[in-house]
């Protein structure tokens, strides 16, 4: 499984600046909702519910909120680079600035923990993230999430 098959190319955002974790939930359920066709209200409170459960917040400023919806058909991701860190209740108790969310038919138990899987092992390498930091575009940010090398080095790590 490759990234490029959960995120397409118009489910990356750059720079963005939520005032805190609720908004930037806000903020990926509303571009998650164009992508997927799924009202935004429910995958807002399908990752909400998931948080209650305990953070997506991994730690080293990642954070992988994900959710299962009977509505969507496959995997789909969506990615964020935050303008600033935010407070996100992370396992380290750092902030995060980095985010890719996921949303899962409701009966992709398998294929669910395969992407975040693949997603976490991304985005535990420390290069990979560096670059990500350092992106200005969001065009720049697909390019290196779906790079071959990257994926490569990801998988190694």
């Amino acid at each position: 499984m490759n990234i490029s098959d959960l995120l397409a190319p118009d489910a990356v955002l750059a720079g963005l600046k939520p005032q805190g974790k609720k908004q930037l939930l806000q903020e990926i359920s509303a571009r998650a909702a164009l992508i997927t066709h799924v009202p935004e209200r429910k995958i807002f409170e399908t990752l909400m519910e998931r948080e209650r459960l305990g953070t997506t917040g991994v730690g080293q400023g990642v954070a992988i909120p994900h959710g299962r919806i009977q509505e969507v058909t496959t995997i789909h991701g969506v990615f964020a680079q935050l303008d600033a860190p935010i407070d996100y209740a992370s396992v380290d108790n750092q902030p995060v600035d980095l985010v890719f969310m996921l949303l899962a038919p409701a009966s992709a138990g398998a294929d669910h923990l395969k992407a975040l899987a693949r997603v976490s092992r991304l985005l535990r390498n420390q290069q990979a993230c560096e670059k990500l930091r350092s992106a200005r575009s969001a065009e720049a940010l697909y390019a290196i999430l779906t790079e071959p090398s990257g994926n490569a080095g990801a998988q190694a790590a």
